[in-house]
């Protein structure tokens, strides 16, 4: 040690009380006393408190934090059960409705009243398995870009609107802010399922989209036995 150096002294000494303290966990124990002698700056700025009570006090300061997060973790569960069972229920009303007419009602009462969406759209590009389908608005003739754009999902697609003809899909004088756009697909896409919403920011980039993506996946499983 450099005894020249009067800086580095009292570094060498907390290093060593430092070491010692570490290596010695029991010191405490056998100098219980030391624990109400010692005092240190109040982490809320209000004077000294002794180490005992800093130590409490740094115990609730974790507690709180811990309290914080854990009723996130419970808020969110509860509002995942709660889009589970939307899901499950939407599930069962595509697994017993066999009329291409009724399913496309009932996915669109359930993504309006269940899910809060006020806009919904679809389209499916092929020949329908029933001739009497053909008319449908489902089946309206969709421009070759979109087709190729709705290739390239490889999750749904989340944000403002794209660059692509979708004025007609949600009725006249819907001039929605945000967009969910789901590929339906099996070896290949075969249709694109709409959500807009005039939130501009209830569809967004960085969102969540497992849920989003299970829909797509029901209903391109409930909607692919109505493609020739």
């Amino acid at each position: 040690m450099d005894f020249n150096n009067q800086d580095s002294e009292p570094q060498a000494s907390e290093y060593q009380v430092t070491s010692y303290l570490r290596a010695h966990p029991q010191f405490f124990e056998h100098h219980t006393t030391l624990l109400s002698e010692l005092y240190l700056p109040s982490p809320h700025g209000h004077g000294t408190v002794s180490l005992a009570e800093r130590q409490q006090l740094a115990q609730r300061d974790r507690i709180r934090v811990m309290d914080v997060k854990l009723n996130q973790l419970i808020k969110h569960g509860e509002e995942n059960d709660v889009i589970s069972d939307k899901v499950h229920r939407l599930s069962l009303g595509l697994l017993a409705t066999q009329d291409l007419e009724v399913m496309i009602r009932l996915l669109e009462h359930s993504l309006r009243e269940d899910f809060q969406i006020p806009h919904v759209g679809l389209r499916l590009w092929g020949t329908p398995a029933h001739q009497e389908h053909s008319t449908l608005a489902t089946f309206n003739s969709v421009d070759d870009e979109l087709k190729h754009w709705a290739q390239s999902l490889a999750t749904p697609y989340c944000g403002s609107k794209p660059g692509l003809p979708l004025e007609s899909w949600f009725g006249e004088g819907a001039q929605p802010a945000s967009f969910a756009l789901i590929a339906l697909r099996s070896e290949k896409v075969f249709g694109l399922l709409a959500l807009a919403s005039d939130d501009e920011k209830r569809f967004y980039p960085d969102m969540g989209t497992l849920y989003l993506k299970r829909i797509g996946e029901l209903v391109s499983a409930a909607l692919l036995k109505h493609i020739a």
